[in-house]
């Protein structure tokens, strides 16, 4: 049976900030592109995968869009391409539009498919009645998001504004080498350098020529440190500014500075008057049913809402491998209700599947959506050790698995159909000797079974556990009791 679960592209693929698109029947993902142990943000080129509208089983690899340096200011290729946004012009091209670290300058690049290539087109400007045409190089540049509106007006959205002095990772440039950067840059260079700054979320319309800005950039949503008295309290802009036009609304997408929500607010107009709709999704699940402690490794997150066939999904991204340059994509279906608001939805497993997953046959362990362990953090700081080894999913040598399963190490899965299954496979090594007790729920009062194992193995052998379970709809969380320490590559049933 053909089926599709999360992360919903192959686990060795690595496409974070996901903007999904629906051009001429299919759904295209633009993302920027991580790797297994990425040392960076986005060390790799500009990928694309598609599916057909009625089949998002069915994801193809269109290749390499855009390379790192076509852009003439990246020409020796040493800054990464973020996050980018697509649209399809009035003209009827495809702009991308992309951001270079944290470099002043929104780039643009076009092409006549949706599937790339695409080849560079210019940089974001003003107009030359404004700073005599200049390169948009302030307001802080980051992250843009675009809208082509049903009148032909396209806007730009774009910012970025920490509310506390997060650890970033900057372009690596010496004081010798900003000094040879042209003047207008030399002093961006600096401050961004430091990091200490906040610039809301901003919006401009652009001319027809997708390039050059129609008026001077307008301040939309507050960021966390400008939130007070605005409605935006608790969940100000940070940064992944994402945009759409759904029945005559518009939805801005973005994360706030919790950094591991995604957020929406909405107004009746593209460039003004939005107000806090609330929380759409957290890759830690924090917020949902008032939950507090995460459920997954916290990380930032990006993503965008798109309308495929009848239903509406929300694309988002995990971190793995302790570190936040090693993500995936993930989505999960939403509703939107009759007055515009969107109600939080959790992580699960199943995704764009349409439905629960048949407990039947292999399972890669690294589809779980939920990860905790005894170390767990509540916070984002992959500076910290712990972070770093807590119990968390990674690629070595092609090979994804679950690793570090420690005492109090719960895995869980969200949803399959259950028919009469008999045995629960794991396929595991390492060092371990203990209990591993399956349940449908994480505080264990929906026990499934119990098994007590005892593992001494480099290499990968299957454990058998016994269980009756026959029900739809039903989660799975295998929870670890015991001394030393498992790497999980496979769940199964029988």
């Amino acid at each position: 049976m053909e089926q599709i679960f999360n992360p919903y592209l192959p686990l060795t693929e690595y496409v974070p900030d996901g903007e999904p698109h629906v051009f001429d029947g299919r759904v295209y993902i633009y993302g920027s592109h991580d790797k297994a142990q990425g040392k960076v943000y986005c060390e790799q080129d500009y990928v694309t995968w598609s599916a057909p509208v009625d089949n998002l089983k069915d994801w193809k690899y269109e290749g390499v869009i855009y390379r790192k340096e076509q852009d003439p200011s990246n020409a020796d290729k040493k800054m990464q391409l973020w996050a980018p946004d697509v649209t399809k012009g009035p003209d009827g091209r495809y702009y991308l539009y992309y951001c270079y670290s944290f470099y002043p300058e929104i780039g643009v690049a076009v092409s006549d498919s949706p599937a790339g290539p695409f080849e560079f087109y210019g940089h974001v400007k003003y107009p030359k009645s404004l700073y005599e045409g200049k390169t948009l190089d302030d307001h802080m540049p980051f992250d843009p998001a675009v809208l082509t509106d049903d009148d032909g007006r396209v806007y730009l959205y774009w910012g970025f504004a920490p509310a506390c002095e997060k650890e970033m990772i900057l372009p690596d440039f010496s004081d010798e080498e900003i000094a040879q950067m042209p003047p207008e840059k030399q002093d961006m260079m600096k401050t961004i350098k430091k990091i200490k700054f906040v610039v809301d979320s901003q919006v401009a319309e652009l001319e027809p020529d997708m390039l050059t800005l129609k008026e001077e950039p307008r301040k939309l949503i507050p960021s966390g440190k400008t939130s007070e008295g605005t409605g935006f309290e608790g969940h100000g802009f940070f940064e992944a500014s994402s945009i759409r036009k759904i029945n005559g609304k518009y939805y801005f997408v973005y994360s706030s500075h919790k950094s591991h929500e995604l957020c929406y607010a909405i107004s009746d107009k593209p460039d003004r008057d939005f107000v806090y709709g609330g929380i759409i999704i957290s890759n830690g699940n924090i917020g949902l049913d008032g939950n507090e402690k995460p459920t997954y490794t916290l990380s930032n997150n990006h993503g965008g809402i798109e309308k495929i066939g009848d239903n509406y999904y929300i694309f988002y991204h995990r971190c793995t491998d302790g570190n936040e340059f090693s993500r995936q994509g993930c989505a999960e279906k939403i509703t939107i209700e009759d007055d515009g608001t969107i109600k939080q939805v959790e992580m699960t497993s199943c995704g764009l599947n349409g439905g629960a997953l048949v407990a039947s046959g292999m399972y890669p362990a690294g589809i779980a959506c939920h990860i905790t362990s005894a170390t767990t953090m509540s916070f984002i700081d992959f500076n910290n050790p712990v972070m770093q080894k807590q119990t968390r999913m990674v690629e070595r040598q092609n090979t994804t698995y679950i690793t570090n399963i420690e005492d109090g190490t719960t895995v869980g899965y969200k949803y399959f159909d259950f028919d009469n299954v008999k045995e629960v496979l794991l396929e595991v090594c390492g060092e371990f000797g203990g209990v591993i007790e399956l349940s449908g729920d994480f505080d264990l009062k929906e026990k499934y079974a119990s098994s007590r194992i005892n593992i001494d193995s480099d290499n990968w052998q299957l454990v058998s556990i016994p269980v009756e379970i026959s029900a739809k709809n039903k989660a799975l969380y295998i929870s670890f009791t015991g001394n030393g320490s498992l790497d999980l590559k496979s769940i199964g049933f029988r």
